[in-house]
């Protein structure tokens, strides 16, 4: 299994980006797949998820910011953050969930980094 995240960077308040995690070595198009993260300092904390069926769901604090999509042709799945806020800077992974939670995981990518300040 490998998974592989990219389009983190350094973005003013306000902005937005576009994670990208490209998969490989599972059955991507029947696996359910998350984004978590890492502040400085902090634990990991849940972002979003998205089933196989393209049903998502999301950490309350993102809601209406952030949106996962996915490109099962691409084995791809993708997170866009809108309305940036310098308290979202943080180290984003890309991980595969375990089965009936958001917040385990069995596998996870090396992380993007994610800077939001003026």
């Amino acid at each position: 299994v490998q998974l592989v995240e990219s389009g983190g960077g350094l973005v003013q308040p306000g902005g937005s980006l576009r994670l990208s995690c490209a998969a490989s070595g599972f059955t991507f198009s029947s696996s359910a797949m998350s984004w978590a993260r890492q502040a400085p300092g902090k634990g990991l904390e849940w972002v979003s998820g998205i089933y196989s069926d393209g049903s998502t769901y999301y950490a309350d604090s993102m809601k209406g910011r952030f949106t996962i999509s996915r490109d099962n042709a691409k084995n791809t799945v993708y997170l866009q953050m809108n309305s940036l806020k310098p308290e979202d800077t943080a180290v984003y992974y890309c991980a595969i969930p375990k089965a009936s939670s958001w917040y385990e995981y069995d596998y996870w990518g090396q992380g993007t980094q994610v800077t939001v300040s003026s």
